[in-house]
């Protein structure tokens, strides 16, 4: 990464939400590598099972319990980390739901499911919305400061020419336009903050696992590697980029 995140503030303070596994862990670990960053807050749902979360455990991580699906959940996180004098410079949002218990990527119209929609839109749409709204007013003013939401290329209605992935595909779209509309409304209120969606890439991750049969190998990056690759993007973002949808090499996407 970039001389490792020069473009934030000396002592940044950084909050990684879906830290347990995966993309968000990666994420931890090459923060907790970087000395530009003197804290790191990561959460999850059950942080007593995020076995390889707590074996990083130091002196400049912060663990703390989040269910992104819960609004009042959100707003304690909040509270606890205004209450301890927390001023965010990086917020990234790493949680996401492809595939899990009652939950399938979606073949053809007839395989949709309400129930389904609902809970793939709260973890991938409307938490990370939530968790922005809540975590607003903490944002640093002074220097830089990003909130970034990890996206994905399926996301992208202009690009759609496979179809499928219903929920998928249209939370992510969501995700989206709720990241852009939000950036032009905080654009006014904090000029200094970018709001970003980036697709990081195929990843080797639980959500794609299953996926993977037909990925070039040179196109299934490690997770250290997405990793990298996503906070290099993050580094490289300015005022102007606020409201963008990027990849994982910095490339724009269509909408």
């Amino acid at each position: 990464m970039r001389a490792c995140l020069q473009s934030f503030p000396e002592a940044s303070t950084a909050l990684i939400q879906g830290a347990s596994r995966g993309i968000g862990l990666g994420l931890v670990e090459a923060l907790l590598e970087c000395p530009r960053f003197e804290r790191v807050i990561a959460t999850c749902r059950d942080p007593g099972a995020a076995v390889e979360l707590q074996a990083r455990a130091c002196a400049r991580l912060q663990i703390e319990q989040l269910d992104v699906t819960q609004p009042d959940a959100i707003d304690a996180l909040a509270a606890r980390l205004s209450g301890q004098g927390v001023r965010l410079n990086l917020v990234i949002n790493a949680a996401g739901l492809l595939h899990g218990a009652g939950v399938a990527p979606e073949k053809k119209l007839e395989d949709l499911d309400l129930t389904a929609l609902q809970r793939v839109f709260a973890v991938n749409a409307y938490g990370p919305a939530l968790l922005l709204k809540a975590l607003r007013p903490l944002l640093a003013r002074e220097g830089k400061s990003v909130f970034a939401a990890i996206s994905a290329w399926v996301g992208s209605i202009g690009d759609n020419r496979l179809g499928g992935w219903y929920a998928y595909r249209a939370s992510k779209s969501a995700l989206n336009q709720l990241m852009k509309t939000a950036s032009i409304e905080l654009k006014r209120r904090n000029r200094k903050l970018v709001v970003a969606c980036l697709h990081p890439g195929t990843t080797d991750t639980a959500l794609s696992q299953p996926f993977q049969a037909n990925v070039p190998e040179h196109k299934l990056f490690p997770v250290s590697r997405t990793s990298a690759y996503l906070l290099e993007v993050i580094d490289g973002l300015n005022e102007d980029d606020s409201g963008g949808f990027f990849a994982w090499d910095g490339a724009p996407i269509e909408w």
